[in-house]
């Protein structure tokens, strides 16, 4: 039997279909090794055997019936636990929500299971999403794959380090502040950020300006099946793109020597570390052999917006939060705890004056793009941070999520955003870069991200020896 942590969806779907594998024995397969590493990774809050292998069965039936078979027919996922999942624990990362749970399935997990890929169980978050890191009081403390001392990232933390380890080849994430985004990076994955709206989100996030939901996986091939696969339309969500669907499949393989493609190292304000800058500039040199005309750029925004996005994502979960806070502060992540105070202690006035500056900043950003079809940054100015720290220590001037700085900005322009893997360090953790794209565009930076994995053939196949 082929080592089945390492093959990609895409060729498990066609190992299923051709029923050289079964979806039970993927299933199955997919648990165990859940089980066997959550000592160690800790990557899941709730595990679904018996859900789980009660749709293997029926995906195994429906082979061997000859019934025409989903897009993604029994392929093991995940979701992280800041989406519902009927009749199963939705805590969001948080004590304060332990009890809490779902009636009914987020319309990703409820279309994803629509395609035949079978839900394993949640994934871990930090407390509502709070910390690019992998911890709450909650779980505890989720880890790297790639170095147990060091964080996956986060929020998507779980989902992050599971889909590294081969416990399933791709996962839902969530994304307010860079939550796909950043876990990618550090774990040498593909995650993307579709346009906002594109897949739908509900029920209604706590911060509901900001986020998306969207795949992580060991491939762009991988992530973009199942993006495919959730998006489109839904009434439920207000913010729900109606446009149909572009073809993300066929985006894989396009041309990309017409794209523009700007590059900018800081944003104009951000704090690389030297290994950083130099996948950055290694990536920029690989789109210019690809043919893209690529632009060297110091400065794309004239101020840092993260107070802008730290106004908006931390008072809509402090809103949601705020009888913890006053009565029972101490279920809550100190750290978590300390930010949403001060998000709640501004006053109306203040709010909506970010939220008109949050306007004025997607309309830069959307000019910045009428030259461009492609910004490429950094995801993260570091290639990992130790488990147990929040922030890293040169970077302790910075807040939460703000230390980041490159990922948040494109949350409060809602624009199309992704990660795939760049390099490694010199201690083997991985390095991703960033690719943003045009309003509605997500076609523009899978292709692109498609040229760069196929090209970059070495951190395009990373996987940790664990």
């Amino acid at each position: 039997m082929n080592d089945l942590s390492r093959l990609s969806a895409s060729e498990l779907v066609s190992l299923v279909a051709s029923k050289a594998v079964s979806p039970v024995e993927i299933t199955q397969y997919s648990l165990d090794r859940a089980e066997e590493t959550q000592s160690t990774l800790n990557a899941f809050f709730h595990l679904m055997p018996r859900e789980a292998m009660a749709a293997a069965k029926l995906a195994e039936r429906a082979v061997l019936e000859g019934e025409r078979l989903g897009p993604l027919h029994g392929i093991p996922f995940s979701a992280k636990d800041l989406m519902a999942v009927a009749d199963a624990p939705y805590a969001s990362g948080s004590r304060a929500m332990a009890d809490n749970m779902a009636t009914v399935d987020a319309p990703a997990v409820e279309r994803a299971k629509a395609a035949g890929a079978i839900l394993i169980g949640k994934t871990t978050t930090s407390e509502f999403g709070c910390k690019p890191v992998g911890d709450s009081p909650l779980t505890g403390i989720t880890r790297n794959p790639f170095n147990l001392s060091k964080s996956p990232g986060g929020s998507s933390a779980g989902a992050a380090a599971s889909v590294a380890a081969g416990i399933t080849p791709f996962a839902l994430g969530t994304d307010g502040g860079g939550s796909i985004r950043i876990p990618a990076s550090f774990c040498g994955l593909a995650g993307i950020k579709a346009q906002f709206g594109r897949v739908p989100v509900w029920p209604a996030s706590a911060t509901p300006t900001l986020a998306h939901v969207g795949p992580l996986a060991r491939n762009m091939k991988d992530a973009a099946m199942l993006l495919s696969a959730i998006s489109g339309f839904d009434e439920r969500d207000p913010a729900s793109v109606s446009a149909e669907r572009p073809d993300f499949l066929t985006a894989l393989g396009s041309d990309i020597s017409r794209l523009r493609i700007a590059v900018s190292s800081t944003l104009g304000y951000a704090q690389p570390d030297p290994n950083v800058l130099l996948v950055l500039n290694n990536a920029a040199s690989v789109f210019e052999k690809l043919g893209c005309e690529v632009v060297h750029i110091d400065s794309v925004f004239e101020t840092d917006p993260a107070d802008l996005w730290t106004a908006e994502f931390y008072a809509g979960v402090g809103t949601r939060l705020r009888p913890f806070l006053e009565k029972d502060r101490a279920l809550l992540d100190p750290a978590v705890a300390q930010i949403l105070d001060a998000a709640l202690s501004q006053g109306m006035r203040d709010y909506y004056e970010k939220v008109f500056a949050r306007y004025a900043f997607r309309e830069r950003v959307r000019s910045f793009f009428l030259s461009y079809d492609i910004l490429l940054t950094p995801v993260a100015p570091v290639s990992s941070i130790d488990t147990g720290k929040n922030i890293p220590d040169h970077l302790l001037d910075r807040n939460l999520v703000s230390w980041i700085f490159y990922t948040y900005p494109f949350n409060l322009t809602g624009q199309p955003a992704l990660t795939i893997p760049g390099g490694v360090d010199a201690e083997g953790m991985p390095i991703g870069i960033q690719l943003v794209g045009r309003t509605l565009r997500e076609v523009d930076v899978i292709a692109a991200a498609s040229a760069f994995e196929n090209e970059n053939l070495i951190a395009a196949q990373l996987f940790p020896i664990k």
